[in-house]
């Protein structure tokens, strides 16, 4: 009886094809974990400085990632399974998960690159204003705390400097106690630091808090431009890798 060459090399082939498919899935999961990974990293890494946006852009474009990333890594497994039960109609929700996560990113990309765009305007629009009236206002905790972290964060001292301050709400005030900075603007904080605006003892930063701020913003939302973009094209692979799979199925069921 002869050896069925034909069958046992076609039957290899189409297993080393699933093995390389199954193997894409995974990789693709561990890109979606990245988004994952960016979007909450985006979000908790000084996430206090989102109070002092304008819009809510910034932060909708890490939910996204957020989303898309989970459902990625949770429907990596639908596609495994896809593969290894070998059946087709896995295989075809499979493909619109990818397409629906696809479009999602989509969105994220969209709007992460259109709030680049406005940043610096935003920001030159809208900090001053955030910073001199709300800052130390009863019900403005958060905003207070994010200018606070932010000044000693970047070490900065106003929107664009020192001078800001002098229209501040807060500095106007009785409660200043004699302040003309916050004592957040001060490079060794002590009681009534603020008292002093002398380059010896606050920070005087050539662009003041917007450079910083605006620099910190934009590098994020690159990181999630690129990483976003990095998963798309995976996800591109992966649905033509699934169509072929399909194909194959349903030309050659087993």
């Amino acid at each position: 009886m002869p050896f069925p060459y034909s069958q046992f090399s076609c039957g290899y082939l189409r297993h080393v094809f699933e093995t390389l498919i199954t193997l894409f899935f995974l990789h693709l999961q561990v890109g979606g974990a990245a988004v994952l990974g960016v979007g909450v990293w985006t979000l908790v890494e000084k996430s206090d400085y989102l109070s002092l946006l304008a819009s809510s852009t910034f932060a909708v474009s890490a939910y996204i990632l957020i989303l898309a990333g989970g459902l990625v890594v949770v429907t990596g497994f639908l596609g495994c399974c896809a593969v290894i039960r070998e059946q087709r109609s896995c295989l075809s929700t499979y493909f619109f998960f990818l397409l629906l996560i696809f479009l999602i990113e989509l969105v994220a990309g969209v709007l992460a690159y259109v709030y680049y765009q406005r940043l610096s305007d935003e920001l030159k629009e809208h900090l001053n204003q955030t910073m001199t009236e709300n800052y130390a206002q009863p019900g403005k905790e958060t905003i207070t705390s994010a200018v606070d972290r932010l000044q000693q964060d970047f070490k900065c001292c106003g929107s664009n400097n020192s001078q800001d301050w002098t229209l501040s709400v807060y500095i106007r005030s009785e409660r200043s106690g004699g302040r003309v900075v916050p004592d957040s603007c001060c490079k060794t904080i002590t009681a009534d630091c603020g008292r002093r605006d002398h380059p010896s003892n606050i920070y005087k930063v050539e662009g003041g808090c917007i450079t910083k701020l605006e620099q910190f913003l934009a590098d994020h939302l690159l990181v999630i431009g690129a990483v976003g973009i990095g998963v798309a094209c995976l996800q591109i692979c992966g649905m033509v890798f699934t169509c072929c799979l399909h194909r194959r199925i349903k030309m050659d069921p087993y």
